[in-house]
């Protein structure tokens, strides 16, 4: 359609109603069209004619006449509706069209009044399609129709209100054409001044022309070359503002207001887009400044916004501001309004970021002081295995307070901030701590340098940590221990453990090596004066040289010959320390120079020039020194070396790997071997080639070999142990398991994997498999469990016993890994699956299974379901392993059993009838079967004609039937053939006839007392005949035959049976005093000649069967670690607690090799916490080795205390808190330690500290001890979770109440200053701190009862000294932080007795806080005191004043973090102890507690929708319809409560609250339940949070509200 000259239409192409309605308009417009054929109009008009033609030119009737023409309109069309639609389209057109002309916009914005006066506007329709027609005007040139269509759904990209959710009629859907022809760039329009005004001047430039209108249903084209430009868009955006602002007046719907709202911000975020496009061509002699037009329009946009966020009306919630991106301009305008807007929007952003963060949150880091470390990441798992899920230890928050990570994050931290030194203080923890190495494979990624190309883009989600951030902490922990270091053994131990870690954090790339040398060397030169030269630092380098990574650096990089000078610069030749020592680590360290030149120049040749000649030189005198020994002239005994052989020869490890290493073996293999000395007649090609017997390697010895030696020893013994023609020595596998502990990160490896793959026909020799399933068994259970594999193991090892449970005669591996698969199952301490599909029943047997649902009610009930989606899979668990078990367990142990499982297994039917149903009706075949075989007389061929021929239904009775015939006389059956049949039946039947047989027996003794018998003498006929199976002839295997007797405890006499064995009878005790009689309790301290036991003796007839293999470790008695636990554990689930003391003092001796022994005591204490006598608690403890474990000083005293319920003194607990300080948690400190335990001449202060903490709360400070070897505490796995472990069994021992205890705990947390100023250590230092006040407002003290005082207290709160803990830089406010998050952390370990009582004490003393019951005061100054406690999330750390309420907030805050999964149900009962609130101050006190676990509950919909309604409630009791009447509440004073809410529905869990985020359909149904038990005058700032498309903007838009209206 084309133009006429002045660009009127052609009125036949016209439908009536919108060619009248715009003749009407043109009218009043003063537009007068041109006809395009009059040539008068062509030509170029000269001055003069334009002075004729504006004289003569008709004036436009005034804007009074308008609507008396317009009602002529309405008579002349009487469809009302095609009228309206066809003057909304006129308008939306003419609104682009005439903006820049200041009386035509007047104009229309009067005939907008007028005809909403008179209803002839729909605004629902109208603005929508005027914003959408300026928003594809305003697409750059050349974007054609899906692009235009991708700018119209990206309007809203600030909001989470989309354009594409608006419905546009068909009479204003405005579709762009598809035009190729190209646009010059948008320039600016001017509106004309009067003396030159072109009534068509204005549409020249216009959008979109009259000749392009659409009428009702035919949809207008926009050309292209018609696109607005320039400042032109300034005019539309501000007239358009004001015709929004007539509009929002009337009542909209929902999805109206989320649609102007969306606009009115994409315009202002893409403000400087329009600022001066189109400059150039800009008139300013006619026209206004474009400064000033873009100023009017950003005023109206915000007049807008204002006025849709106004809270008397609520038409858009002000939460929606909050997310949007305008808080993120980067160049603000020089406008005061939108200024002020954007502080307005940071403060209340702050406000609900505050919401969500702990008290201290930049404080809290990981202890690594629990195995189990809870991320701060909570992702809902889909099928994603947790072996590869990655960790988020550490999160940032973003601007509105949600948890941030990622790798792209952690890249983009700062050096010097907040968040990079909060990282950094995680990572040197870390380095302390030593977490396992699984935790380090979680939390990081490969070094940029060493990723292929192809993944240079992947960014790894859950990560916190990039590889400089682990670099620079590596060298602070280097610089650290080398400003400590006082002597060449000083710290060794920390030194070994450091180049453990950096061995594997180079090796795996997760440090950039030449990146690393370059910092370290930068920092070693910065370096203070009590940095002191010495080897260490060219002992770590040396230690990873030969690392591949290292070498092709050192081979390839450009600046080689820079790096490999910057190596050799750490070389000294000076020894700074005490010349006259001579040890082995001064040897090393003399040496070291030397061999890590030798290794540079073996590289390349070329590489000499940059060495030191004389350290080359000194190389020849190890070469000398080891010419002898490697010629064979002279013998090393590697047992018993001298200090400087044990040095030259670690210096050898380091130069001479493959010497080193040759001499190893050979003095490993140097004792020769022997026959094996077996039984009986043998033949002469069954002989059997033994290693005899030598001293095992020292782990002394051990520990200053090169880490490279050690692997390449270690792969030499695995060949000789799994490879070998000759049976290995025990000596040689004992050194094998200790080079494994040694190096816990650098050496370890999954066995199963590993040598099969080494050698795939491996696990087909018997003996290999025996063997390793023992080292596994006996060795290196708390090694798995330590590198978190343990569940790989468990997988591993249940294969091998699906594969074998169903062949014959495959007793003795069968059972070792059997045994195996219990140790590992009991030492888990987080949900697991036995079978990687959940769908599949378990293949586990019918012990292991039974063994299983025990572990996890253990687990779940001491320590709680850490993770999410092992929380979310525990009935899919349950289902699985019971779906291949028929056990119950009786109602004295499910009593016991945490709710959820107990609640599962509690429908479970007891089948026990039925199997003795069926027993009776087999019984007489049974019967006249085992007569044939097991009499006296019975011929032995029978014995393959009942294998063979026999049914499986009836085989499973053969124990039973046994039992039948001996009658109390074990001499009337035939042993031999007995021990012949169960030898060749498969595990599996061995194990149902074992079930079936104690069924059987206990039914037998029921009748038999029905007729009479004494229950003395059955149980002693009883007792006789489980002997002979089990001990005169062996036919049995022991552990399975006690555990099905511990499982039948509903019967009551089949514990009484399982306690004369194992105490009234001495067979067990016996056999267990001479397993363990020249065994050491700590395997690696044993330097003797290990003396082999037969194999006959060691396992019995059964289990030994035909082998021949010899036994390294494994013996009967052995195998009963995990199952006295069990049985002690049934024993006290049937209030047999005498039974059970007397079981534990009766084999304590068998108990301290126990692997798990410190976890068996802490979660015995924890399961059965309220219901164990004082004196089992006090034998219970006895299983640990006590002098080793580090118990407070006063605690024998309180555990043994004769008066009852004497409750500890504050002493006790501040101390306790104060030892978790000293030793769990990380310091508060970014600069490195001055005073290291174990290195006490270098902290004096430290010295006098502990002594005064040991006199004050009776908590000695370990000194040496803080720096354990990994082998020296395998369980609980390190000092930090030694000592943590170690006061959770404290508290669980205290002979008082949960109650008591917790109420100790939070009082001293609530007067943690007052606490610590007012002991005796802290009031010798208190001139330390004098004069540090600031001049900050003072709130109330906690454990004060003062009022508000204008000035602060210097010797109240404020005079806790620097000196109370160990670290540097711990000032007395950080020591409060540290002891509150301490107490937090312990808390959270122990039971949920404990959490109940945490949450009844934390509202009590919240409220009886007196400033929160003082009835004089008014309710800001109560708002004005529960900000000073509660605003600022980092107060802690800047302030010296506590508060009580501020105290226990924190506290709970740091309960929160550390509880498990599984325990977040019972967080909701701390608010609904503070419940009725009957203030705001409390109210806000109340969502202060809750928020920050927002994050952990977003991903638990039932409990996060549970919380929510909660907090709803909460604030009912203060604004609900039937609450008390308040103060005058004004609505900015809840403010931050309304917008938090707001978000808190939005937010998913799953990342920030984005644009397009949207609130869930049924958190919105049930937010609209909880809406309606608000005031009348409230309800209406939640409107939008209720289901309703017709209030909600988040209805209103939500695909699935829209399609249930439409």
């Amino acid at each position: 359609m084309e133009l006429s000259c002045g660009g009127a239409p052609k009125a036949d192409q016209f439908q009536p109603a919108q060619a009248a309605v715009l003749d009407i308009f043109n009218l009043y417009l003063g537009r007068i069209p041109k006809c395009k054929g009059d040539d008068s109009y062509r030509e170029t008009p000269n001055k003069m004619q334009k002075r004729i033609t504006a004289i003569h030119r008709e004036l436009p009737p005034s804007n009074e006449q308008f609507l008396l023409d317009f009602e002529q309109l309405q008579a002349q069309f009487p469809d009302k509706d095609q009228l309206r639609a066809a003057t909304e389209s006129v308008l939306a057109t003419l609104v682009m069209h005439c903006s820049s002309h200041a009386p035509h916009a007047e104009f229309l914005l009067f005939a907008v009044r007028s005809l909403c006066s008179i209803d002839y506007i729909n605004w629902d329709k109208f603005l929508p399609a005027l914003l959408s027609s300026i928003s594809v005007s305003e697409v750059p040139v050349g974007l054609g129709t899906q692009s235009v269509n991708n700018v119209l759904s990206s309007v809203s990209g600030a909001s989470c209100i989309t354009a594409s959710s608006i419905t546009i009629s068909s009479s204003s859907n405005f579709q762009p054409s598809n035009s190729a022809s190209p646009l010059s760039p948008v320039h600016a329009i001017a509106s004309p001044g009067q003396g030159s005004l072109d009534p068509l001047a204005s549409i020249g430039h216009s959008p979109v022309k009259p000749s392009e209108m659409s009428y009702p249903n035919q949809p207008i084209t926009l050309k292209s070359s018609s696109l607005v430009k320039g400042v032109g868009v300034n005019w539309t955006r501000q007239l358009s503002c004001k015709i929004i602002l007539e509009g929002i007046e009337c009542n909209l719907k929902p999805v109206t207001y989320a649609d102007t709202f969306s606009h009115m911000m994409n315009w202002l975020v893409s403000w400087e887009q329009q600022q001066y496009s189109g400059v150039e061509d800009f008139d300013d002699t006619h026209t206004c400044k474009p400064e000033k037009v873009i100023s009017d329009w950003i005023r109206g946009c915000l007049d807008v916004i204002w006025l849709l966020v106004e809270e008397d009306k609520c038409r858009v919630p002000f939460y929606e501001l909050l997310r949007s991106d305008l808080q993120f301009l980067h160049n603000i305008p020089d406008d005061e309004a939108l200024f002020t807007m954007i502080l307005e929007i940071h403060r209340r952003r702050d406000m609900v970021a505050m919401h969500m963060q702990m008290l201290d949150q930049h404080l809290h880091c990981p202890s690594f002081a629990t195995n189990r470390n809870l991320s701060q990441f909570y992702p809902i798992i889909s099928g994603e295995s947790m072996i590869n899920l990655r960790a988020a230890p550490l999160t940032y928050p973003s601007v509105l307070g949600e948890p941030l990570h990622g790798e792209d994050l952690a890249t983009m931290i700062q050096k010097e901030s907040i968040g990079w030194e909060r990282a950094l203080r995680c990572l040197r923890h870390a380095l302390h701590a030593t977490p396992s190495p699984d935790w380090w494979r979680r939390v990081l990624v490969i070094a940029p340098c060493y990723r292929q190309q192809a993944q240079q883009q992947i960014v790894v989600t859950g990560v916190v940590f990039s590889a400089e951030m682990v670099s620079e902490a590596m060298i602070d922990r280097i610089m650290e221990l080398s400003k400590c270091t006082n002597s060449e053994t000083s710290l060794w131990l920390e030194w070994l453990t450091l180049s453990d870690i950096l061995y594997f954090l180079t090796k795996n790339g997760y440090i950039d090596f030449l990146d690393f040398v370059d910092k370290l060397v930068l920092r070693v030169r910065q370096g203070d004066q009590k940095f002191v030269r010495s080897n260490h630092i060219t002992w770590l380098l040396t230690q990873i040289i030969r690392l591949e990574v290292v070498t092709n650096a050192l081979n390839t990089d450009p600046k080689k010959v820079e790096a490999i000078r910057k190596i050799i610069s750490f070389q000294t030749e000076e020894r700074n320390f005490d010349q006259s020592i001579v040890t082995p680590q001064s040897i090393l360290l003399e040496f070291i120079s030397s061999s890590q030149s030798l290794r540079i120049w073996s590289f390349n040749p070329s590489n000499k020039d940059c060495l030191n000649p004389e350290q080359i030189q000194k190389g020849k005198q190890i070469e000398e020194w080891w010419r002898p020994f490697g010629k064979g002239e002279r013998m090393l005994d590697f047992a018993n070396l001298d200090d400087r052989s044990l040095g030259m020869f670690w210096v050898l490890s380091h130069t001479m790997v493959q010497s080193a290493c040759d001499v190893l073996m050979n003095w490993l293999n140097s004792a020769g071997v022997s026959e094996l000395m077996q039984s009986g007649s043998i033949q002469p090609n069954e002989r059997m080639m033994v290693m005899r017997e030598s001293c095992p390697l020292p782990m002394t010895f051990l520990s200053g070999l090169s880490i490279h030696l050690l692997l390449n020893l270690t792969s030499k013994i695995e060949d000789t142990l799994f490879q070998g023609q000759v049976i290995p020595s025990i000596s040689l596998v004992e050194v094998y398991a200790r080079i494994l502990l040694i190096a816990p990160h650098s050496l370890f490896r999954l066995h199963f994997s590993t040598l099969s793959q080494r050698c795939p026909t491996l696990f087909s020799k018997p003996g290999a498999s025996l063997l390793l399933l023992e080292i596994l068994n006996y060795r290196l259970i708390p090694l798995y469990r330590y590198n978190g594999r343990s569940r790989s193991l468990l997988y591993d090892v249940s294969k091998t016993i699906a594969s074998m449970k169903g062949k014959r005669g495959e007793h003795r591996s069968f059972r070792l890994a059997e045994n195996l698969c219990m140790n590992l199952i009991l030492s888990l301490r987080d949900n697991f699956s036995v079978k990687r599909d959940l769908k599949e029943p378990s293949e586990l047997t019918e012990t292991l299974n039974r063994i299983c649902i025990v572990s996890l009610a253990i687990m779940s009930k001491t320590r709680g379901i850490g993770e999410l989606d092992n929380f979310l899979y525990l009935q899919p668990l349950l289902e699985q392993i019971l779906a291949a078990s028929q056990h119950t367990w009786s109602e004295k142990t499910l009593r016991h059993f945490p709710p959820m499982i107990r609640e599962f297994l509690k429908v479970r039917m007891d089948k026990r009838g039925q199997v003795i149903q069926a027993w009776q009706q087999a019984e007489a075949t049974v019967i006249n079967q085992c007569t044939q075989l097991l009499s006296p007389q019975a011929d032995p061929t029978y014995v393959m004609t009942y294998i063979n021929h026999s049914f499986p239904q009836h085989r499973k009775y053969l124990c039973a039937g046994a039992w039948m015939l001996m009658n109390g006389h074990p001499d009337n059956i035939n042993s031999a053939n007995l021990s012949r049949v169960l030898r060749e039946l498969s595990p599996d039947e061995v194990t149902s006839n074992i079930y079936t047989m104690v069924d059987v027996l206990l039914h037998h003794i029921q009748i038999e007392l029905q007729h009479g018998h004494l229950i003395q003498d059955l149980l002693f006929k009883a007792s006789a005949n489980l002997s002979f199976f089990i001990w005169t002839h062996e036919l049995l295997p022991l552990d399975i035959v006690l555990l099905a007797l511990a499982d039948r405890d509903d019967d009551p006499h089949a514990l009484r049976l399982l306690v004369t064995l194992l105490l009234d009878r001495q067979e067990f005790q016996q056999r267990v005093k001479i397993c363990f009689l020249n065994r050491p309790t700590e395997h690696w301290l044993n330097t003797g000649l290990a003396k082999r036991v037969e194999l006959q003796k060691a396992l019995g007839n059964h289990l030994s069967g035909k082998d021949r293999y010899p036994p390294f470790f494994d013996d009967v008695a052995a195998r009963m670690l995990p199952v006295i636990p069990l049985i002690v554990y049934r024993l006290i689930e049937n209030d047999a607690a005498d039974a059970a003391e007397r079981l534990l003092a009766t084999y304590s001796g068998l108990l301290v090799y126990h692997p798990l022994r410190f976890t068996f005591v802490r979660e015995i204490l924890a399961y059965f916490y309220g219901h164990l006598p004082s004196k089992l608690i006090v034998r219970i403890l006895h299983v640990l080795d006590l002098p080793k474990i580090p118990f407070s000083e006063s605690f024998p005293q309180h555990v043994n205390s004769s008066s009852p319920a004497a409750c500890p003194p504050p002493d006790y607990f501040s101390g306790l808190l104060m030892g978790l300080v000293n030793n769990v948690m990380p310091p508060l400190s970014s600069k490195p330690r001055t005073g290291l335990v174990g290195d006490t001449a270098a902290s004096p202060a430290r010295t006098a500290l502990s002594k005064a903490q040991s006199s004050v709360h009776s908590m000695p400070i370990n000194v040496p001890e803080n720096q354990k070897a990994f082998y020296q505490i395998q369980d609980p796995g390190n000092y930090s979770q030694l000592m943590l472990e170690t006061a959770v069994i404290e508290i669980l021992s205290l002979p008082v109440t949960a109650t008591q205890i917790v109420s100790a705990f939070v009082q001293t947390v609530v007067h943690v200053q007052p606490v610590l100023a007012q002991s005796s250590y802290g009031m010798q230092m208190m001139q330390n701190v004098v004069g540090q006040s600031t001049g900050l407002p003072t709130s109330p003290s906690g454990g004060s009862t003062d009022s508000m005082s204008t000035s602060r207290s210097n010797t109240a709160s404020g005079s806790t000294t620097p000196n109370l803990v160990s670290r540097t830089g711990c000032t007395s406010q950080s020591v409060s932080c540290l002891m509150i998050q301490a107490c937090g952390l312990l808390l959270a370990q122990l039971p949920p007795d404990f959490h109940l009582q945490l949450y009844v004490e934390a509202s009590r003393i919240i409220k009886e806080c007196w400033w929160l019951t003082d009835a004089t005061k008014s309710s800001r100054e109560l708002d004005s005191a529960v900000g000073y406690a509660l605003w600022d999330p980092t107060w802690a750390a800047q302030d010296s004043t506590s508060t009580a309420i501020g105290n226990t907030v924190a506290l709970l805050h740091a309960f929160f973090s550390n509880l498990p999964q599984e325990w977040l149900e019972g967080t909701q009962t701390v608010i609904k102890q503070l419940r009725p609130v009957n203030s705001v101050a409390l109210l806000r006190i109340a969502f202060r507690i809750m928020g920050p676990l927002l994050p952990r509950l977003a991903s638990t919909r039932s409990l996060f929708l549970k919380t929510l309604a909660l907090l709803f409630n909460v604030m009912a009791d203060v604004f609900g319809r039937n609450s008390q009447p308040t103060s005058l509440i004004e609505v900015k004073d809840i403010s931050d409560i309304i917008d938090f809410l707001h978000h808190a529905v939005l937010y998913e869990g799953q990342g920030p609250v984005q644009g397009d985020s949207k609130p869930k359909p049924d958190t919105l149904i049930l937010c609209g339940k909880m809406v309606e038990l608000l005031r009348p005058d409230l309800q209406h700032l939640f409107c939008h949070l209720r289901p309703d498309p017709k209030i909600s903007i988040y209805a209103a838009t939500h695909p699935k509200f829209v399609q249930s209206t439409a």
